[in-house]
């Protein structure tokens, strides 16, 4: 067959109650020159039938069984399969909204600039959704443009990983890697890292099943100190990567644990912002404890506002900007 212009990628294991929904989604798409790619790592039910049945009926479908080695190897071994321009990731048991493929290959055609593009989601089954996934829904799905990706990225990952849409050659030169921490996570900031943007369609094109088994609840990779590991690695080689010292705005859990993990990178605060009077004068860990005003007179020190929750962070920004502090150049927002 000849190579279309999108492959879908989807790796899968053990998902055979919830693939062929997947698959079938995949078919309805209302872009047709595609191929979808199922990397079956190593299932004992009966994914891989269901995977055949598909590509039995549709020569677009391509079905690779692999012996069971992990998520970051099928989706390695799937990319080398893909034969399209775009590569759209996807997952066994999620489903693509019918203009998926066509609304993201239009925003990719208009504009060049960008090495790939995202959706916003729609978390299912609603009943059981906890309060955290539902906040993190409405975070995710109020990013909605490249420059939103860049200053969001470090306080969560800032697009859900099934919704890409990469084009190839970018994607390849990234590839996935294991190097103990959420591989998407680590596939986004590289790409940002190196250059790469990355845009958002603003329309909720994908169904992002959430249940008890999904890796992100059970892999260790995906516990809450990888993810402070990951966000201080990619800090520290970055927006840190000039100095060893830094300003630190939030000291509640999510800064502690995010100094601690700068720390073990050699990164140091030398002040610590408080709004609280009876902590200003003190000292943490040999940092001073400065009130939010004295932040001019250290310019031009690097900033990390380290809080975790979204409308103290935004008046922080507002704050920060009015003392004419710019966003990834004088701070960061590292939650």
């Amino acid at each position: 067959m000849p190579a279309p212009l999108v492959s879908v990628l989807l790796p899968v294991r053990d998902a055979a109650a919830t693939l062929a929904a997947s698959l079938a989604s995949v078919r309805r798409q209302r872009w047709r020159d595609w191929e979808c790619v199922v990397v079956d790592d190593g299932s004992v039910d009966a994914t891989c039938a269901v995977a055949e049945g598909f590509a039995a009926q549709d020569r677009r479908f391509v079905v690779v069984p692999r012996p069971r080695s992990g998520l970051v190897a099928a989706l390695q071994a799937g990319l080398e399969r893909c034969r399209g321009a775009f590569v759209a990731r996807m997952d066994g048991d999620d489903l693509m909204h019918r203009d998926r493929l066509a609304a993201q290959l239009a925003h990719l055609a208009a504009a060049p600039e960008l090495a790939a593009v995202a959706s916003h989601v729609r978390i299912f089954p609603r009943a059981r959704l906890a309060a955290g996934w539902r906040a993190y829904e409405r975070w995710v799905n109020g990013i909605a443009s490249a420059a939103d990706v860049r200053a969001e990225a470090l306080v969560e990952c800032p697009v859900v990983h099934p919704t890409l849409t990469f084009r190839r050659p970018a994607l390849v030169a990234l590839g996935y890697r294991d190097v103990g921490w959420p591989e998407d996570y680590d596939l986004v900031l590289r790409a940002l890292a190196r250059g790469f943007e990355i845009g958002i369609v603003p329309r909720r094109l994908h169904a992002w099943r959430d249940r008890p088994e999904r890796l992100s609840r059970t892999g260790a990779a995906y516990a809450l100190s990888r993810f402070t590991a990951i966000k201080a690695a990619f800090l520290a080689e970055g927006f840190l990567a000039a100095s060893d010292r830094y300003v630190l705005w939030g000291y509640g859990a999510t800064g502690r644990a995010l100094r601690r993990a700068l720390a073990a990178r050699e990164k140091y605060p030398t002040h610590v912002i408080e709004v609280h009077p009876r902590r200003i004068g003190n000292t943490i860990h040999g940092a001073a404890v400065i009130a939010p005003e004295a932040l001019p007179a250290l310019a031009p020190a690097a900033i990390v506002v380290s809080v975790a929750r979204h409308e103290p962070r935004r008046l922080i920004r507002a704050a920060l900007a009015t003392m004419g502090f710019r966003e990834l150049h004088d701070f960061v927002c590292a939650a």
